[in-house]
């Protein structure tokens, strides 16, 4: 029996929701959130733009679903499941994260259907669970691998990266983009450590003047009178205060009796401040980084030593540089043989813009590069950064596990055909469940035709007709042309992880939100 009520074993203030009701609260949450980002699926897929409402307000524009998710505040706890899962999409494969919101989306709606016809919750379950494994297995005959073929396992990078482009902002330069993305990742060398790919953002110039550097290149400026060019650098990077040689008057509370006592603080802060920097020098640097302020005293004494200062290079910045440099940050200086400096071969300032940066080349770290992101606003180069990390991560699980299958709906109109025919064979309920799992998988590629203003009952109705007809059909959605086009033709690969990740994460999230038949909500302990 369905009923919403205040249990009498509840305290005051919590409500307790039964049966239906919370079946169905649970429903039209986690569909509602489903459809927020479904706009957003596929090349044609449509922005949001997003407004915090905090003092900056500040706004972003995408059309990245973890991005989207990830900002809204959700009340509904199914829906924050579904939230959950977008998150664990972008943080193991990168991509896929509003294809994964929206099929799990369309297995609950086809659920909710099911559930109404009185077919057991535990029923559907059992059957999306064998649709599943067939599925996988499909997906896993369907894919190819040219690992052992070097030039041909390039390309299968390059369309794998033009195609999880072409549904962002860096759709017009995508295959400039890919190759920039491309490129980065081959000099990881397979170690898949994104770490050493650096990205800065330069306003200015348009998205095609991007590039990729080989090095590493810090948003910070050179200290006065100090070298500009520094051949073979012996760096320390540090994490220390240099700026004790004044008397801080906040947050200090010094008593004296004169002046004079005064200026003798000062001195012996000044003498203190000598001592480390001469401390730091004899480590036999001639390069040194520090992540806090370096105040105009010691940077004298660097100057005066030829020693080059970078002061504030921020956390994230000085972490990565310690890794590229392959010297370890240090925060004391008594013992110069323990510590492990940092080297490159050369380091010099350039201009990117109007902006002067410090350029260091010839790296520890070979496999270390920059890529610089340029373009007319923040807002550009916010979205260009989050596609290119995106593209980034994809390329990365390709790299290790090199198996690609076809895209543009191509894999679910197979899997929907394996799990339709298997269906066919099954007895009982399960059988229905399975069917409604065909469904759900076919409504991906009837979102992307829909989200390009195409006739999505004509093209999927097509594609499965193909697919019917012939069992290595490459057919799948050409939103170019607005029609069925073979995918080997077009170029549109997908990395097996992302896809698999896809019909895992889904299947096994709305299988959560439907075994619930109860929801309890409880009012906050009351404090004093």
């Amino acid at each position: 029996m369905a009923m919403s009520q205040q249990s009498g074993i509840l305290s005051q203030g919590a409500t307790e929701e039964r049966g239906e009701n919370a079946r169905m609260a649970s429903f039209v949450g986690a569909v509602a959130v489903a459809d927020l980002v479904k706009s957003t699926l596929g090349p044609k897929g449509m922005d949001k733009i997003l407004q915090s409402m905090s003092r900056g307000q500040e706004v972003t524009i995408t059309n990245d679903g973890a991005t989207i998710l990830k900002s809204i505040y959700v009340d509904n706890p199914a829906a924050k499941v579904l939230v959950d899962i977008s998150k664990v999409q972008d943080d193991e494969v990168g991509d896929g994260t509003t294809s994964v919101v929206v099929f799990a989306g369309e297995l609950l709606r086809e659920a909710e259907l099911l559930v109404n016809q009185k077919v057991h919750p535990m029923t559907i379950i059992a059957g999306y669970r064998e649709a599943c494994d067939c599925a996988r297995g499909v997906l896993e005959t369907g894919a190819f691998n040219h690992q052992s073929d070097a030039e041909q396992f390039r390309q299968d990078l390059l369309n794998i990266a033009k195609t999880t482009l072409s549904s962002k902002i860096l759709t017009v330069d995508k295959e400039h983009f890919a190759n920039l993305a491309v490129d980065a990742i081959m000099r990881l060398k397979g170690s898949g450590n994104l770490e050493a790919i650096h990205i800065i953002k330069k306003t200015g110039g348009t998205l095609h003047e991007s590039f990729l550097d080989e090095g590493f290149i810090l948003d910070k400026k050179i200290g006065v009178g100090q070298p500009k060019r520094i051949e073979n650098a012996r760096i320390l990077v540090a994490n220390t205060p240099m700026d004790t040689d004044k008397i801080k008057i906040y947050g200090a509370r010094v008593r004296v009796d004169s002046m004079a006592k005064v200026a003798e603080i000062e001195a012996a802060e000044k003498d203190k401040m000598r001592a480390k920097v001469r401390s730091i020098i004899d480590h036999g640097i001639n390069c040194f980084v520090n992540r806090q302020l370096i105040y105009n005293l010691p940077e004298e004494m660097f100057a005066d030593a030829g020693v080059m200062a970078i002061e504030h290079a921020d956390f994230d910045g000085i972490e990565r540089l310690a890794l590229v440099l392959g010297g370890e940050i240090v925060s004391t200086f008594d013992n110069p043989s323990e510590v492990k400096l940092g080297s490159c071969k050369l380091i010099e300032e350039i201009m990117i813009g109007e902006d002067r940066l410090i350029h260091f080349s010839g790296v520890a770290l070979g496999e270390a590069c920059t890529i610089v992101l340029r373009g007319a606003s923040t807002h550009i180069l916010d979205e260009a950064e989050r596609s290119l990390h995106d593209a980034l991560c994809v390329l990365k699980e390709t790299v290790a596990d090199a198996r690609v299958v076809y895209g543009g709906g191509w894999p679910e109109i197979r899997m929907a055909k394996a799990v339709e025919e298997l269906a066919s064979r099954t007895p009982g309920k399960k059988a229905l469940a399975m069917e409604a799992f065909a469904r759900a998988l076919r409504a991906l590629p009837a979102t992307i035709c829909d989200n390009a203003g195409l006739d999505s009952a004509e093209i999927v109705a097509n594609l499965k007709a193909a697919h019917g007809a012939d069992s290595s059909s490459r057919m799948g959605v050409d939103v170019v042309r607005g029609e069925a086009g073979d995918m080997k033709e077009l170029g549109i690969y997908e990395s097996f992880r992302v896809r698999q990740q896809v019909l895992l994460s889904g299947t096994e999230a709305s299988e959560i939100i439907l075994r619930v038949d109860d929801l309890i909500k409880c009012a906050p302990r009351q404090r004093g």
